[in-house]
């Protein structure tokens, strides 16, 4: 979804489909997800299509008298019928769906809503960033008639349709499948499209604005104003300013290329252990993903994990390259020029790194890494993802060039060989084997 007037397909729609259909009013819907990714656009349209009408009340903008209605549930019809009033919309039983939008906002309302799923007269539809919710629901009862949906800025295939193409990506599932190359003619005009989506994003705003200017400088400043508003929203809700100065400092922390995001390089002094909450709530926030050191890899990933140990990912690979550079006007900016011409430098390979981290989240995908120590004491190999694959693990080794090398697979793979299911090397070249590890090009990331 994206700005006004304009709508993106998204494949989330579907789901909510499925919910609709199977539910049948007995769990309400919550979509949650980052400010800016188009929940509002896409849960509004959904309500259009298939409903015979529709409340949506903004929690972030709506006025008292609608919050007031939350604080007594004991009389529903006295509350659907100023609802019906206020907004001019009739209400239809089981016809007709009542949306919360941004419900962080409103706790009480999110409470109802164990009552108004009870009552079943209507659906509920919930949207909200939740990136203050830990502290507006510590005094309510979470419904547990809630179905919780994930919801992610738009991922290369959105971005593919958004531009008119609905063919590449059937047509790339049947060459990962194949195991065969594309062909360089055809794999060079792939990486192309890939890279222009790695550099506007899937921020729908953004998305919107590339297709109404073709223009990247216009891209990169509705980029600058999400990041700000996220910025924002982290000092508002972590008033010692960690989870801002955390988030901007992800491009710095990735460029070190160590083996953990180092928070007392940031704040020094800080130590790692006091700012684990802080993490998770940023986490939570799905503005970014963090990926977390996995101590003894095995099928059961996160038994292992260290909390105190972790890499962090822009949620939105758009907003990383801004992220990355936000220190110098766009004029100045010369990492659109050469990632757009493929000549971005070895030491800006961790944008390949956070695009392929993006991917992995967008299909449900929790993020775990592993190093392992060099005999010299001085560094780390190190295995970008690993992914549950069967009863075993598949590691991912990322490199943002065409090199084939992989190194870290290679010791991986002498010290755990019986629980490895399958080898990745993401690279930008086209689709080859290299002995038993699948060489395989960035864009078909989302197909593991």
């Amino acid at each position: 979804m994206a700005t006004k007037n304009k709508l993106f397909k998204r494949k989330l729609y579907d789901k909510m489909l499925k919910w609709k259909q199977e539910s049948n009013g007995e769990t309400a819907l919550l979509i949650e997800g980052a400010r800016r990714i188009g929940k509002s656009t896409l849960v509004e349209e959904f309500a259009k299509n298939e409903y015979d009408s529709y409340i949506l009340i903004d929690f972030s903008q709506n006025a008292e008298e609608v919050n007031n209605l939350f604080k007594d549930l004991s009389d529903l019809n006295y509350i659907f019928l100023r609802l019906q009033v206020m907004y001019g919309v009739t209400l239809h039983e089981r016809k007709s769906v009542i949306i919360f939008d941004e419900v962080q906002m409103q706790p009480l309302a999110r409470q109802a809503i164990k009552h108004l799923v009870k009552d079943h007269r209507y659906d509920y539809i919930e949207t909200g960033s939740l990136i203050s919710i830990r502290k507006n629901v510590k005094d309510i009862v979470i419904p547990s008639e809630e179905m919780r949906m994930p919801m992610y800025p738009m991922d290369f295939e959105e971005f593919r349709w958004a531009l008119g193409d609905t063919a590449s990506m059937p047509l790339l599932r049947q060459i990962f499948e194949s195991r065969k190359p594309l062909g360089e003619a055809a794999h060079r005009k792939m990486m192309r499209n890939f890279r222009l989506y790695m550099l506007v994003g899937g921020m729908p705003q953004a998305v919107s604005k590339y297709i109404e200017t073709n223009n990247l400088s216009a891209v990169d400043m509705v980029k600058r104003n999400i990041i700000s508003l996220y910025e924002e929203d982290f000092r508002k809700i972590d008033e010692s300013g960690k989870a801002a100065a955390m988030f901007d400092a992800i491009p710095a922390q990735l460029s070190k290329n160590t083996s953990r995001y180092k928070i007392s390089s940031v704040f020094p002094g800080e130590k790692q252990d006091r700012v684990v909450d802080v993490v998770k709530m940023m986490e939570e926030s799905k503005v970014i993903n963090a990926s977390y050191h996995c101590d003894d890899p095995n099928v059961g990933l996160a038994l292992t994990k260290d909390p105190e140990y972790y890499k962090m990912y822009a949620g939105d690979t758009g907003l990383f390259v801004t992220l990355a550079f936000k220190s110098k006007e766009f004029t100045d900016n010369i990492i659109y020029q050469k990632l757009l011409s493929d000549k971005l430098e070895a030491n800006l390979g961790y944008i390949y790194e956070n695009v392929v981290a993006q991917m992995l989240r967008a299909t449900g995908k929790d993020l775990y890494y592993h190093t392992i120590k060099k005999p010299d004491g001085k560094g780390y190999y190190e295995i970008d993802f690993l992914i549950a694959d069967g009863s075993k693990v598949s590691p991912i080794e990322v490199k943002s060039s065409g090199y084939k090398a992989h190194t870290s697979i290679d010791k991986f793979s002498d010290k755990f060989s019986s629980r490895i299911q399958r080898k990745y090397l993401v690279y930008t070249k086209d689709l080859q084997k290299d002995g038993d590890t699948l060489c395989l090009p960035v864009y078909l990331t989302p197909f593991l």
